[in-house]
């Protein structure tokens, strides 16, 4: 166990899924996005296929696998740990985990006072 904050971790379930998932496709990402429809849900793209746009923040990596954010949400959901889970359900329509019957969702933790202390440090910004 490291003392980093990490601002997204994942579930054992995710972390199946993303094994699955990367040992069909290859490697792939996440880009958690604002917005309506499938927009507000984590979506999973082959890794090759997907532009990182100046507006998406890198958060972390789970299972090897990178986690981007929009970065307005990513500033709005600055002082939370997003947790990657899977419940049963399709996937958003261009994502890898749709036609599954297993989704990938976005969980949130709101930081405590010390972790967001820590976090601000790190950063240099809130």
């Amino acid at each position: 166990m490291t003392n980093e904050i990490e601002r997204v971790v994942a579930t054992p379930a995710a972390l199946d899924l993303i094994g699955e998932l990367v040992a069909e496709y290859g490697p792939v990402l996440f880009h958690q996005s604002g917005g309506c429809c499938d927009g507000s849900s984590p979506m999973c793209y082959p890794r090759c296929e997907f532009r990182i746009g100046e507006g998406d923040i890198l958060l972390g990596e789970v299972g090897g696998t990178p986690v981007y954010i929009g970065r307005a949400q990513g500033e709005a959901w600055a002082h939370t740990q997003l947790i990657l889970d899977v419940v049963p359900g399709r996937g958003g329509m261009f994502s890898l985990d749709n036609g599954r019957e297993r989704r990938f969702l976005t969980r949130g933790r709101v930081f405590g006072e010390e972790e967001v202390q820590k976090l601000e440090s790190r950063s240099g910004t809130t």
